[in-house]
């Protein structure tokens, strides 16, 4: 079975962004002119993902309008003969079907995840984490989903970080099969650098077999009643093989400060309309 469906947790309450976020949804932040989360979606749809489905809470309609039709806004822009912008507004009111869901409570990753399975079904689907912002040839989930095509077992998105950063990420063991790509042994969610498997952390990307709901509801909600998804991981691999698969791409933290200005800075050095006046005007920046 193919993967159509995607899930996308964006229920949190952004507190690393405040007082931005304190009104706003994080995920509505803009990376140069696009908001975090049309970044994630796009790659959903260009990796032949239909069916979108996001995990909202309080304060959130931001991001049902953003992908909503904006009549008034077209008109607007039609009658400006501004058909360029046009063009891009409704674009992103095309990018697929979207469905919205709530969290009612910041109980966790694994918890936005489970309150979709009336939505997802008995399907594999896609998960994916907007705050990790990947750019790539070939989109990060379309790899993912070829690697799930070969074994029809979950994949989950790693990559090499320092050693003094696996207390802030799941990180994997496992064997190597081919290059890059790991039958998972286990999963220790933010070791400390000597209780560390590897140096393998999971970043936001997942291919799940819907095994993984029925993992997530046998999970004891650990510290601030939260349920998380490496805890299901752990559930799940000892039923079925999961795969950890080292993509290629570069990814930003958009969740942090300084990776959301690192991928600002970026994404508008290689936009064709803003590159070359940002590069000059960053060669004569002079900081005091």
């Amino acid at each position: 079975m193919s993967i159509k469906k995607a899930v996308f947790p964006a229920a949190g309450l952004g507190t690393r962004f405040l007082p931005a976020t304190k009104a706003q949804p994080k995920e509505m932040l803009p990376v140069v002119d696009k908001p975090i989360i049309q970044y994630a979606v796009e790659e959903a749809v260009n990796s032949g993902i239909e069916e979108i489905i996001i995990v909202t809470g309080r304060n959130k309609r931001a991001i049902e309008d953003h992908f909503d039709i904006s009549f008034e806004l077209e008109y607007f822009l039609q009658k400006k003969g501004d058909l360029d912008l046009l063009k891009q507004v409704r674009e992103i009111s095309e990018l697929g079907t979207v469905y919205y869901i709530r969290q009612k409570e910041p109980l966790g990753l694994g918890h936005a995840v489970l309150v979709t399975k009336a939505l997802v079904k008995d399907e594999p689907f896609a998960v994916i984490l907007s705050d990790d912002l990947i750019v790539s040839d070939i989109p990060c989930i379309k790899q993912m989903v070829e690697i799930y095509e070969r074994y029809k077992c979950s994949v989950i998105a790693v990559e090499r970080v320092p050693k003094d950063e696996v207390k802030n990420y799941g990180i994997i063991s496992g064997r190597e099969i081919e290059e890059g790509l790991y039958q998972v042994t286990d999963l220790v969610e933010k070791p400390s650098v000597e209780e560390a498997p590897s140096n393998l952390a999971i970043v936001g990307r997942y291919i799940l077999t819907p095994e993984i709901f029925t993992m997530l509801e046998k999970v004891k909600p650990g510290r601030g009643g939260e349920i998380q998804l490496t805890d299901g991981l752990k559930l799940l691999l000892e039923k079925e093989a999961i795969y950890a698969y080292e993509f290629k791409g570069k990814r930003y933290d958009t969740g942090s400060k300084l990776g959301f200005l690192m991928a600002s800075v970026e994404l508008a050095l290689q936009r064709e309309d803003l590159g070359e006046q940002f590069k000059k005007y960053l060669r004569n920046l002079k900081i005091e």
